[in-house]
């Protein structure tokens, strides 16, 4: 068996393959399928401030080759992570991310600040949620928005820092160049795309929030392509995600530039798909001759 093992912002992997944030819950019911410890890591379901019920539904539709969701971040708040989740989830001797959002910078700093206080290894801030004292507008749409939320939480916290950065802006490297600049120790992405769908009888969005987020086979194009730019940018690791389904994804993924690959939509087909992607990536470097996961980060060759 070839070495799976990566290295990300000081933190150590056993592999390279993390269940995506808000698909994986906080793995209580994947653990009765197989032991936890065999994932490379967890990002948890994006913890607020304090609990949210998420948007009412619908707020999951299908579409060709994905899905589109607007949950809208439900769960129970930072304190019962801490008390009730969070304590479950690190004796499961795999790397915890703890994925965090909030609606104003305040918010996002006093939830790093509460983590900041427990053993979790990571913290993975998704700047995709809108900023209410800024008219609404994302963290993460502008260049001024992200460096300003990742530079608050960076020193409102000692851990790991791993920026999660939005598909919906208008140049991902030069988002990813600014939080890499207010102290970002690495960077995941893609997050997903902001998409619609429309119920042609009742001439309504199927979505109740009317449009929502895509995922799934129909954006990894899109995210290879964001994170070979962005691996391009930056000399920080990069964890991709964005329609990785099965190992030959994640190798293609790695390829671009990512250390690690996160899987999302795909969990839902197929609740062992990360695991069936951690044996495809060891398959393809033991067919390979490839001693290390390692050796392929970045590999790819452009034209």
């Amino acid at each position: 068996m070839a070495d799976l093992s990566v290295k990300i912002a000081g933190v150590e992997f056993k592999n390279p393959v993390i269940p995506a944030s808000g698909v994986f819950g906080y793995g209580r019911e994947y653990e009765e399928l197989f032991p936890l410890s065999k994932l490379g890591g967890i990002a948890t379901k994006g913890t607020t401030i304090t609990k949210r019920n998420g948007n009412p539904a619908p707020r999951i539709a299908e579409t060709p080759a994905g899905m589109l969701n607007s949950v809208g971040l439900q769960n129970p708040g930072i304190d019962a992570f801490i008390e009730t989740e969070l304590p479950n989830l690190m004796k499961k001797d795999t790397v915890i991310l703890a994925n965090i959002a909030g609606s104003t910078a305040e918010e996002c700093i006093e939830i790093a600040q509460k983590l900041d206080k427990t053993d979790v290894h990571m913290i993975e801030l998704n700047i995709s949620c809108p900023n209410v004292k800024q008219g609404g507008m994302a963290f993460g749409a502008t260049c001024d928005g992200a460096a300003g939320i990742t530079k608050l939480v960076r020193q409102a916290t000692k851990k790991p820092l791993v920026v999660k950065l939005s598909p919906n802006v208008t140049s991902i490297t030069d988002i990813a160049k600014a939080v890499e600049a207010e102290g970002a120790d690495a960077l995941s992405l893609i997050n997903t795309v902001l998409g619609m769908r429309i119920d042609i009888n009742s001439r309504r969005p199927i979505l109740k929030n009317n449009m929502g987020g895509m995922s799934g086979p129909a954006v990894f194009p899109i995210a290879v392509r964001m994170v070979w730019q962005t691996a391009n940018a930056v000399n920080i690791p990069i964890i991709g995600m964005g329609g990785v389904a099965s190992g030959e994804d994640a190798v293609e993924m790695m390829m671009a530039g990512a250390s690690a690959v996160q899987i999302g939509a795909a969990i839902f087909t197929d609740p062992y798909a990360p695991i069936k992607t951690i044996e495809g990536i060891n398959s393809f470097l033991d067919s390979n001759n490839i001693a290390s996961v390692k050796d392929i980060i970045g590999t790819v060759k452009p034209w």
